[in-house]
C-alpha cells in the first residue's frame, strides 16, 4: 500500500515532478521508423509534452513543440526542407536544434535584419535505433542512447506492434514484475475466455499448482545491475525468467522486449518488439522473410485495447497481450494505490517501487540514474541477463502464434503471424483480426 502522496510521486510525469524528471533522464521511444518511413510530421506526445516528429528530405529526424514562436501555427502542417523543417503558416524555417534559419517576410523588408538569430523553437534530440526512433526530453549534455542487446541483434528479422493503453504508465511497469498473474490471468481466465470463443482447442495446459494452472510453482524477483530479475521454480529447480530494465523495458526469454512509454499520466505508448531468425522462419514455416537493410522497412502492426465496458470483446481477450492490455485498462486511469492489499506474491511489485523511489531521489540530489550511459565503449552492445526458452525460443513463441496456439502474445495480429497462418490454411485471404 502507498500513501496518497508517494502514489502522486511515483505516476506523475509533466515537467517539474519528481517521476518526470527521472523520466526526462532517459532515452524513450516515441514511433516505429516505419511509422514516419518519408519527408513528413507525425504528432507524438511524451511525459505531457505535445510534440512534432519530422523527417527532413535528407532523411534526418528533428523533433520541435507543436506551436511554432511566431503566430503559434501548428508545425504538424510543417514542410520539410532539405535540412529541418518550415512552418506553413508564414514559412519560418528551423533545424533540429531549434534555430531559426529563415524568415522569407523579415528578409525581403530587411536584408541585414538579424530577428531569426534570437529566435527559436522547442526542439528535443532524436535518434533512430534498431526501428525505433527514441527521443530525449532532458537536461544537456544527452547520456547515449542505450544499445541493448535486442535492438542491434544482426541478421535478424524485425517487426514492431504498438497500443495506446487508457492507463498510468505504473501499471503497466508493475505487471511485469507481478509474475504470480500468469497463473490465473493467462492460465484460468485464458481457459475461460476460449470456452466463451467455443475454442478449447487453443487452450494451453499449464503445470496444476493448488487448484490453479500455472508454468511455474514458485518465483522470485532479484535486484540486478539494469534494474530486477524474475526467478522461477520448475521442478524443483530456480532459473532466470523475464528483465525489467529500468525504467520502463521488459525484456522477455524468447528474444522479444515489451516497452511502456509515459505519454501523459493517464495514457501510455506500448510497444511489442520482436525479432526472428530467418533461417528458422523458413525451415519450420516455410516463411522466406530476410532482414531488413533498412529500419524503415521493418513492418509496424497495430494491437487492439480490450474495451472494460459495454460488450465484453471475448475475441480480443484470447491472447495474453490483450488480457494484460484488458487488466492494466480495468485498474483505472491511475490506480488507487491507498486501497490495495499486497500479499507474498507481490515482492516484485514491492521491488520495483523501492527502485522507483530510489532512482528519484538520486536525480533529486543531483546525480544519474541506472542506465544513463556515457561511454561508447561500454555502450556497443549491452546484454541483459534473461532467462531463455532455449535455442529455438522465438520459433516456440511464433509456432504458437501461428497454428497451434495463438493465444501466446501480440503476435495474432503481426504480419509475420499472419503469412504463417495463411500457409498453414492454404488460403490467400485473412480477415482482420484473425480468428
Amino acid at each position: 500500500m502507498l500513501t496518497r502522496e508517494e502514489n502522486e510521486r511515483y505516476t506523475r510525469v509533466g515537467k517539474g515532478t519528481p517521476c518526470g524528471e527521472l523520466m526526462r533522464r532517459y532515452w524513450h521511444p516515441i514511433a516505429a521508423s516505419g511509422q514516419l518511413p518519408e519527408h513528413g510530421t507525425r504528432p507524438v506526445t511524451i511525459l505531457g509534452e505535445r510534440l512534432v516528429l519530422y523527417r527532413d528530405r535528407s532523411g534526418k529526424l528533428g523533433l520541435v513543440e507543436e506551436r511554432c514562436p511566431h503566430r503559434r501555427g501548428g508545425m504538424v502542417f510543417g514542410i520539410p526542407e532539405e535540412t529541418g523543417i518550415r512552418c506553413a503558416y508564414h514559412g519560418w524555417l528551423f533545424d533540429g536544434t531549434g534555430r531559426c534559419l529563415e524568415q522569407p517576410y523579415e528578409e525581403i523588408v530587411d536584408p541585414e535584419s538579424t530577428f531569426k538569430d534570437r529566435v527559436r523553437i522547442g526542439a528535443y534530440p532524436v535518434e533512430e535505433l534498431g526501428g525505433l526512433i527514441f527521443a530525449y526530453l532532458g537536461p544537456e549534455p544527452a547520456p547515449l542512447l542505450p544499445r541493448w542487446d535486442v535492438f542491434v541483434k544482426e541478421n535478424v528479422v524485425r517487426e514492431i506492434g504498438w497500443t495506446v493503453i487508457p492507463c498510468n504508465w505504473l501499471q503497466v511497469l508493475e505487471n511485469a514484475a507481478d509474475s504470480s498473474h500468469v497463473i490465473s490471468q493467462h492460465g484460468q481466465f485464458s481457459r475461460y475466455v476460449l470456452e466463451r470463443l467455443g475454442r478449447p482447442d487453443l487452450r494451453r495446459e499449464f503445470t496444476r499448482v493448488g487448484g490453479a494452472v500455472g508454468p511455474h510453482r514458485e518465483i522470485s524477483s532479484e535486484r540486478m545491475e539494469f534494474g530486477r530479475l524474475g526467478m522461477r521454480c520448475i521442478n524443483g529447480h530456480w532459473s532466470p525468467g523475464g528483465a525489467t530494465v529500468f525504467p520502463g523495458m521488459v525484456r522477455l526469454p524468447d528474444h522479444s522486449c515489451q516497452i511502456g512509454v509515459p505519454i501523459d499520466d493517464t495514457r501510455t505508448l506500448y510497444i511489442y518488439y520482436y525479432t526472428h531468425d530467418p533461417a528458422e522462419l523458413k525451415r519450420e514455416l516455410g516463411l522466406d522473410w530476410p532482414p531488413q537493410k533498412d529500419p524503415r522497412e521493418i513492418p509496424v502492426f497495430e494491437v487492439p485495447v480490450p474495451a472494460t465496458e459495454g460488450e465484453m470483446e471475448w475475441g480480443l481477450l484470447d491472447n495474453n497481450s490483450g488480457q494484460d492490455l484488458g487488466m492494466w485498462s480495468s485498474q483505472g486511469a491511475i490506480v488507487d494505490r491507498t486501497k490495495e492489499h499486497l500479499a507474498q506474491s507481490d515482492q516484485g511489485v514491492v521491488l520495483y517501487r523501492q527502485l522507483l523511489a530510489e532512482q528519484i531521489k538520486i536525480v533529486e540530489g543531483g546525480g544519474e540514474p541506472i542506465n544513463t550511459f556515457r561511454e561508447p565503449e561500454r555502450n556497443r552492445r549491452i546484454e541483459i541477463p534473461c532467462g531463455t526458452r532455449g535455442a529455438n525460443g522465438a520459433l516456440f513463441a511464433l509456432r504458437n502464434a501461428a497454428g497451434v496456439d495463438r493465444t501466446f502474445s501480440a503476435r495474432k495480429y503481426s504480419p509475420i503471424f499472419r503469412a504463417a497462418a495463411l500457409k498453414e490454411r492454404g488460403e490467400t485471404a485473412l480477415k482482420d483480426p484473425v480468428t
